[in-house]
């Protein structure tokens, strides 16, 4: 039986990284082929126990470069496509939101196009709740796959249009597809310019911890490899054509978060430094995972139980995040491919 081969984009950064190495794993009878451009975000040192893998491969690519990708598509003939590659940082994308569109708009709308020519058996687009705008404090309102989408960033709303792009794939051209919306990520491997790695890497430096406004916006916090195991029972039994809300249950403040890393590692609440809000920022998100549920998924980890583990990590692997920090992370690729 020939092997199935699975193109995953942005597959060097955070959720995408994790994702290759669980796939990677779980199934040596796929072949597991890395897209990534190598931005800013995207880290290769994080895939050094995988890369000489028989079922890994890795491809430097531009996925808004037509020219690099149909090719691409025609020769390796991929069964499946897991779409992650976006920037994705909200900050950026409030000063520099062309490169948002170019990427996750027009990006997409390329791999659509290279996935409708070799008539790809699935392609799975992972977007995020904050497609969907924000919520009220209610703690009884949740967003559903039926919540209108209402973003109100650069970047959710280029994730928002890249979404709709998808739809219109499978509804003119019949694209079997699935949409992943995920509520907040956290775990090992996260870029440290995210609040969670940023707060452990500061506070293990005694540095001030920036937190936006008063600290009281709420996230909904998935651990990553939980949201992993959600995109592989979507990719594999994902009814066509439908979206699914991955969530953690997990509501917390901003500040809260900020504050459970301080005490954990024994730190002063001293360290934290309240900061002008960020433009547009969106009081709380939070996920009702029902319809995923009835698929047969369930999380594995709690935020209590998760964060620990994730900041005993970055405890462990300080020469990992430091590396991201120096920078030193960009020679890599270089180093490793002769390039």
């Amino acid at each position: 039986m020939n092997k199935k081969k699975i193109l995953v984009t942005g597959g060097a950064g955070f959720i995408g990284g994790n994702f290759v190495q669980y796939m990677v794993d779980k199934y040596p009878n796929y072949d597991i082929f890395n897209l990534d451009l190598l931005t800013y975000a995207g880290d290769l040192t994080k895939h050094k126990e995988i890369e000489n893998k028989e079922n890994y491969h890795f491809v430097k690519a531009d996925i808004a470069n037509r020219s690099e990708i149909v090719p691409l598509f025609k020769q390796e003939e991929f069964d499946f496509v897991v779409h992650f590659a976006a920037e994705s940082h909200v900050d950026r994308s409030i000063t520099e939101p062309e490169i948002f569109v170019k990427t996750n708009v027009l990006g997409t709308q390329v791999l659509l196009d290279a996935s409708k020519e070799i008539d790809v058996q699935k392609f799975v687009h992972v977007s995020t709740d904050e497609v969907y705008g924000e919520l009220d404090f209610d703690p009884s309102t949740f967003f559903t796959e039926e919540t209108p989408l209402q973003p109100n960033s650069p970047y959710s709303a280029s994730k928002a249009s890249s979404d709709m792009l998808v739809r219109a794939y499978h509804e003119t051209f019949g694209l079997p597809m699935n949409i992943t919306r995920c509520s907040n990520n956290y775990g090992p491997y996260h870029f440290p310019e995210k609040l969670i790695p940023l707060t452990i890497s500061r506070v293990l430096n005694d540095q001030k911890v920036p937190v936006y406004g008063d600290g009281k916006n709420i996230r909904d916090w998935l651990h990553v490899l939980d949201h992993c195991s959600a995109i592989d029972l979507v990719l594999h039994e994902g009814e066509n054509g439908e979206a699914y809300n991955v969530g953690g249950h997990n509501e917390r403040t901003n500040l809260e978060v900020v504050k459970t890393i301080i005490q954990t590692l024994g730190k002063s609440e001293d360290l934290i430094e309240f900061v002008t809000d960020r433009l547009g920022h969106d009081k709380r998100y939070a996920i009702d995972p029902t319809k995923l549920e009835k698929l047969g998924w369930k999380p594995k980890y709690n935020f209590e139980t998760g964060i620990a583990q994730t900041i005993q990590w970055y405890v462990d692997n300080e020469e990992w995040w430091k590396n991201i920090i120096s920078g030193d992370y960009k020679n890599y690729f270089t180093k490793q491919y002769n390039i």
